[in-house]
């Protein structure tokens, strides 16, 4: 697979984030656009853990939220699909919200 199909894949659940990810690791040219968004899905996905433990929380306390806070729980789906055209387009954005926050800070992928 080429440089740009695994950072799509990356973004298709967490086995996808593996399996690009081994890619990367067994490749001997490391490309930026790869282990760029290896970050940016790998932060998705970790964002997406916290996000549904403060949901589960939220709605155990106060369940007349649990509506709208289930609709909250599909930002993640939504930045995984932004990161896939992101990275079809072969662009370094990082994805919207929380992209910012997980720019080189996974420094096994460096």
């Amino acid at each position: 697979m080429n440089n740009k199909t695994l950072a799509i894949v990356a973004y298709i659940t967490i086995i996808g984030w593996v399996i690009a990810y081994v890619q990367y690791r067994n490749n001997q040219e490391k490309t930026p656009l790869l282990r760029y968004h290896l970050e940016q899905a790998l932060g998705v996905f970790i964002a997406s853990i916290v996000l549904s433990i403060a949901i589960g929380i939220v709605t155990a306390v106060i369940p007349s939220l649990a509506t709208v806070l289930s609709i909250a729980g599909l930002l993640p789906l939504i930045l995984l699909i932004l990161g896939i055209i992101t990275a079809s387009n072969e662009a370094c954005k990082p994805v919207p919200v929380i992209g910012k926050l997980f720019e080189n800070k996974f420094s096994f992928l460096h």
